[in-house]
């Protein structure tokens, strides 16, 4: 009888590999075949038997990605041939992973598969630089919604502007400018402020705050570019101030862009 075979989805959270869930540790460690995302940190291959194969399967904006129905493929097949695969993705695998698309494929196919959820970065960045996304005294909730849909269509910010809550949008540096716009079109006002957080628990992490207006007017810097999760709502003004999180908390070389306005905010 042939060995059956399995596939784990694993999110492998937003870049700190001690992050990692102690159950995908063990499914790391189980595994015969990985297939990891360009987003993952690489140091989770620590946790993998010396024996393991590994298949590079990046998906990043704005350059060349590996197909979705080649990575389908490849899980099938490996599976198909006995072994356990471990899917490794950064965040969440159900949280703009393509999870939900991954484990119909493999169900329709007949094989087993498992979900083990991580740290997805719509709350591990807000909170590395102090930021929850959710405050009692804040906003009553919070969206998380991607700026960058697969046939090219968007959410109704003007809709979600009315909401009251607080917004984490994922994907969405390269539209910043003009999703700002139509926030404000939809009542946002243009004071609201925001923090835009690049590459969270990554040696190389920062995040710049502004208002709502000065991102429509002015845009992000170059040091924010995609991966990032921009926070949109009075949650950001909850910040621990910059100078403390850095002198307390981060090794020296972070890199924090605050204008002076939301500095006052904050202090405030």
């Amino acid at each position: 009888m042939n060995k059956r075979g399995k596939v784990f989805l694993i999110g492998a959270g937003p870049g700190d590999p001690e992050l990692l869930t102690i159950k995908a540790v063990k499914a790391l460690g189980a595994a015969d075949v990985i297939l990891i995302d360009a987003l993952v940190n690489p140091a989770v291959l620590e946790h993998a038997q010396a024996r393991v194969r590994v298949i590079e399967v990046g998906k990043r904006g704005g350059c060349r990605s590996t197909p979705q129905a080649l990575i389908e493929r490849l899980m099938m097949r490996e599976a198909r041939a006995g072994l356990v695969v471990a899917r490794v993705k950064g965040g969440d695998p159900c949280m703009f992973g393509r999870g939900g698309e991954e484990v119909e494929a493999l169900t329709r196919a007949g094989i087993e598969v498992e979900i083990i959820n991580g740290i997805t970065a719509g709350i591990a960045a807000p909170t590395a630089f102090g930021i929850p996304v959710t405050h009692r005294e804040a906003g009553p909730g919070v969206i998380f919604v991607t700026g960058h849909t697969r046939d090219g269509a968007e959410p109704d910010w003007r809709a979600l502007a009315a909401t009251n809550l607080s917004l984490v949008i994922y994907m969405g540096t390269a539209r910043a400018r003009a999703i700002a716009a139509q926030l404000v079109a939809g009542g946002m006002t243009a004071a609201t402020p925001v923090a835009v957080i690049a590459r969270a628990s990554g040696v190389d992490e920062c995040a710049e705050l502004m208002s709502l207006g000065e991102l429509e007017s002015h845009g992000l810097s170059p040091s924010v570019a995609s991966p990032a999760i921009i926070v949109i709502g009075e949650v950001v003004r909850r910040q621990v101030l910059p100078a403390d999180l850095t002198q307390n908390h981060r090794p020296v070389g972070k890199l924090v862009l605050v204008s002076r306005r939301i500095r006052e905010m904050a202090r405030d």
